[in-house]
């Protein structure tokens, strides 16, 4: 009779709770930082947050949602940043216009997509080991470039002024960058979650078997998820060397972990831990909330690191933990 009653009644569903588990730690560390750091919620703060540290990462971040999405990773998302940065910057100094140097910098990050899609779907070798090969050959490259890794200033200069305005003047009163950002989500949202393509991409991520006999055309496919990651890149790297009218030597590197740890902390909101555009944007969301608000509660750099890897930790192992014990 017991067993009859339990059956009746409704079932806790703990794998649907943990997919918020995000959500709420992201609440909670508003509510914390807000009472830690009178400063924390100042519109003058969460304007800085959005610009500064959302806009930048989370346009690489949807490159790295299209590749996992895919079963793949690309360990190469700083140099596509980097390329983009150095070219576009070079030919600014040069005197070339800033739409030349826009379109010449988004293709040296389009050649580091199809040197990664050449690598994985031609050659056959896994998207880590390419993907780290072409990490470490950018890197070279630019040391290379640059006399061992010399910063490029763009300090005068009627080109730098006129480009320097566009890209600070807001439209409506919203910074440009924000609007790309924006526009970089609605596109790779429609591209990953509402296109064939995407349907196609959550194929080989999901049962890259099948897909091989089903009559999809995989290198094809697969070569443009690698191409579309470099080019978000791309577009960061200009945006990225516009706003600080420089570039310096591998500061894309410093984007990878925080992509790839973003799209991760993402996947934990969907039941088939999936990667998407939403969750993405809600990890770099809270990445972002956590780097800013330890730096006004006084934690220098390093500090930050740390707490940053312990609560992606946390958040994972919740998420992940509450799930295999409703399995």
């Amino acid at each position: 009779m017991i067993m009859q009653i339990s059956s009746r009644l409704p079932r806790f569903d703990v794998a649907g709770i943990s997919r918020y588990a995000v959500a709420v730690a992201f609440l909670l560390l508003l509510v914390f930082f807000s009472l830690a750091s009178p400063s924390f919620l100042t519109p003058a703060n969460l304007f800085n947050i959005l610009v500064n540290n959302v806009v930048l990462l989370a346009i690489i971040a949807f490159g790295m949602t299209i590749v996992i999405s895919a079963g793949g990773i690309d360990l190469s998302v700083g140099v596509s940043v980097d390329m983009a940065s150095m070219v576009f910057i070079m030919l600014l100094a040069a005197g070339s216009g800033p739409v030349v140097a826009i379109l010449v910098g988004l293709a040296a990050a389009l050649a580091v997509g199809l040197v990664n899609s050449v690598l994985i779907t031609r050659l056959r070798i896994s998207p880590f080991l390419a993907t780290l090969g072409v990490l470490f050959i950018g890197q070279s490259v630019q040391q290379i470039a640059t006399g061992g890794g010399q910063p490029i200033y763009l300090v005068t200069g009627d080109v730098v002024k006129l480009f320097t305005a566009i890209v600070r003047t807001p439209v409506l009163g919203v910074p440009m960058s924000v609007i790309i950002f924006a526009a970089c989500g609605v596109v790779v949202y429609l591209l990953l979650h509402k296109s064939v393509f995407g349907r196609y991409v959550r194929a080989f991520g999901a049962q890259p078997g099948v897909a091989w006999y089903s009559g999809i055309r995989v290198p094809f496919n697969m070569s443009l998820v690698y191409i579309a990651c470099a080019l978000l890149c791309g577009v960061a790297g200009i945006l990225l060397s516009s706003t600080v009218r420089s570039y310096v030597p591998l500061s894309g590197n410093a984007f990878l972990l925080d992509a790839i740890g973003a799209t991760f902390i993402g996947t934990t909101i969907s039941a088939e831990r999936r990667p998407s555009v939403i969750g993405t944007l809600l990890g770099v969301a809270l990445l972002a909330v956590v780097k800013n608000g330890l730096l006004l509660i006084g934690w220098n750099f390093y500090w930050q690191q740390v707490g940053i890897g312990v609560l992606v930790f946390l958040v994972l192992a919740l998420s992940f933990g509450l799930r295999g014990r409703d399995h």
